[in-house]
């Protein structure tokens, strides 16, 4: 019986979708490496010598309707930013997040099994495989989000696709829309409001406060009241609606968007590569190795 984790684990060493995965791995009885190699028979083979590869450059890119009603954000990885800044690549993404917008997968894998809309006898992955073998460099569709609403959506890039941010707004206007995303691309809030933060997480900061009041000399009960009026600093940094707005940091962004009399849904902001861990290069052993 092949498991789900197999199919994962040989996904995750060719790029190859999920489908195909399960299929070779039925036909080799389980066995990863035969299946590695059905795969490169099938044309595949590029795209699975580059599997080991580390891709932490890339773009954030996102797309929303004209109507802005729905709207998606991607982060797709490349290995280098030179094939990043490469107009194929750049091709690549756009056709992806629109293809996010409009078909509505619900994973990455999903999105990958999905027809494409600029080519229908290809699935995403097999346009995905195409472009790791044209391009020569792994490339991975990493994250997505996606959001629909009754009020508008906007986006706002930074960097050349370094930052992307998307925001779900109701009763606001597209200005007031894109002002709050170009907050959360500078100041990084991490959630919408102080009961979206999981409660271990404030237990903690506050574990980490009141042990810093008492390293001050302070005494418990006084420390217990400091703890209290520094955990307010904490949300601030954290929370979207806490933090002072960018253009007048007298208000924060919940009085703000208060003002207007329009409410914050939901945000996301994807930063390219974070929390990838990049390899160290050496180059001169790299040139070695290819000259023996």
């Amino acid at each position: 019986m092949v498991t789900a984790a197999v199919v994962k684990e040989l996904r995750e060493k060719t790029g190859a979708g999920m489908m195909d995965c399960k299929k070779v791995l039925t036909q080799t009885d389980g066995d990863i490496e035969k299946a590695i190699e059905l795969l490169r028979e099938k044309g595949m083979s590029k795209a699975a010598k580059k599997s080991d590869r580390i891709a932490a450059e890339g773009v954030v890119e996102a797309y929303v309707t004209a109507d802005n009603k729905i709207g998606a954000i991607v982060e797709v990885n490349s290995e280098t930013d030179f094939v990043a800044k490469n107009d194929e690549f750049r091709t690549f993404v756009t056709d992806i997040v629109e293809q996010i917008a409009t078909k509505n997968p619900a994973t990455v894998e999903e999105l990958l099994e999905q027809k494409s809309q600029k080519d229908a006898s290809k699935t995403i992955n097999e346009v995905l495989t195409e472009k790791i073998a044209n391009i020569g460099e792994k490339i991975t569709i990493r994250r997505f989000a996606r959001f629909e609403s009754n009020g508008l959506v906007e986006k706002y890039i930074h960097g050349d696709g370094k930052i992307g941010v998307l925001v779900e707004l109701e009763n606001g206007t597209s200005e007031l829309a894109k002002d709050i995303c170009m907050q959360i691309a500078a100041a990084r809030p991490e959630y919408l409001d102080k009961a979206s933060v999981p409660q271990e997480r404030v237990a903690k900061e506050m574990e980490i406060l009141k042990a810093q009041a008492m390293n001050e000399g302070k005494p418990a009960e006084i420390a217990e009241k400091m703890v209290q009026g520094r955990i307010g600093k904490f949300y601030s940094e954290i929370c979207l609606v806490e933090q002072p707005f960018v253009k007048d940091p007298d208000i924060t962004i919940g009085k703000l968007v208060e003002q207007k009399g329009a409410k914050l849904v939901k945000f996301a902001r994807f930063e390219k590569g974070e929390g990838i861990e990049k390899k160290e290069e050496n180059f001169a052993e790299e040139v070695m190795k290819q000259l023996q």
